[in-house]
């Protein structure tokens, strides 16, 4: 299939493009230079320079395709969630262009869109795809994103939803920020740790997109998380075993870390146990279940990811 991806050197999209490419897939692949255009040909996509805030940079090349994967967002410009929307405009848009080709049947196309389980809020009983959400204010934008995307569904249009948990491996990453202070000596932790992370491995995220592009009965929300259950404090004892010196760990109080990380604290203090029944219902299942019973090779993974962003 002929499928355009936004975010591709992104953390969750650079792992997308791997499995589509894996796939078999023909990716298009939105960058916005030609360093990030160079590393999508080293992993066998078709980069196009754009930026996801002039749809006209990109609306050309988005016309035709097959499929449309929207992994990006623009945390930096203070823009994001207008962003976000008029990306998705643009991408619903040529989704829904009609298709030319004859007499042969229209080719169902479909869009996925990332999203995150923030958006669940608070919820230390297991949440499904079926749980009511309850967004803490980091996730305030996304359920009007959620239901733009769901409401365009139709016959020859399916339209998805995924919500991956805290997503680790490689260098990046909420857990890699873990990997990185505690090699440093000094973890802050923020509230009392004993909070659940849901958690996803990048390579088990990215082949859930993937089966979903093939699948075409797909369609709806799906989380994505490996159902470990691990508390803050127990991911970080772990990591600590593996290093030289084990870390000092400082567990810093919500209201103070507010004033310092804004709404962004109150997502790393967030309890949440989450389940993934309907990706599993379409023979998803995560190879990794565990950051504290992997956290040596995770370690290595995570220096390895350093070592190579500084070439």
């Amino acid at each position: 299939m002929r499928i355009f991806l936004t975010g591709a050197t992104g953390y969750i999209g650079a792992a997308v493009l791997d499995a589509l490419v894996r796939a078999g897939h023909d990716v298009t692949a939105l960058v916005r230079n030609n360093e990030k255009a160079r590393r999508v040909v080293e992993r066998g996509g078709h980069p196009l320079i754009g930026n996801l805030a002039e749809p006209d940079s990109y609306r050309d090349a988005a016309s035709g395709q097959d499929g449309y994967v929207h992994t990006a967002y623009d945390s930096a410009s203070g823009r994001g969630p207008a962003i976000e929307q008029t990306a998705l405009e643009t991408i619903i848009a040529a989704a829904k262009r009609p298709q030319t080709g004859g007499p042969t049947p229209a080719v169902t196309r479909f869009i996925i869109y990332t999203s995150g389980v923030w958006i669940l809020g608070r919820s230390p009983d297991p949440a499904t795809e079926e749980t009511p959400i309850n967004p803490i204010a980091a996730a305030s934008f996304r359920p009007p994103l959620e239901r733009l995307v769901l409401d365009t569904g139709g016959d020859h249009l399916r339209t998805i939803v995924v919500r991956p948990g805290v997503v680790y491996g490689g260098g990046d990453g909420l857990v890699g920020d873990l990997f990185k202070s505690a090699s440093n000596g000094l973890v802050r932790v923020i509230g009392d740790g004993n909070n659940h992370w849901p958690l996803v491995y990048d390579r088990d995220l990215a082949d859930l997109y993937a089966r979903l592009a093939a699948r075409d009965d797909a369609s709806g929300i799906y989380h994505a998380n490996d159902e470990g259950d691990e508390r803050v404090n127990d991911v970080v004892e772990a990591i600590g075993t593996h290093l030289p010196v084990k870390p000092d760990v400082r567990h810093v109080p919500l209201e103070e870390a507010r004033t310092k990380m804004g709404a962004n604290a109150e997502a790393l203090a967030l309890d949440q146990v989450v389940r993934s029944p309907r990706a599993r219902a379409i023979g998803w299942t995560p190879t990794l279940h565990s950051v504290g019973g992997n956290a040596a090779r995770l370690l290595e993974e995570w220096r390895q990811g350093i070592k190579n962003s500084e070439f």
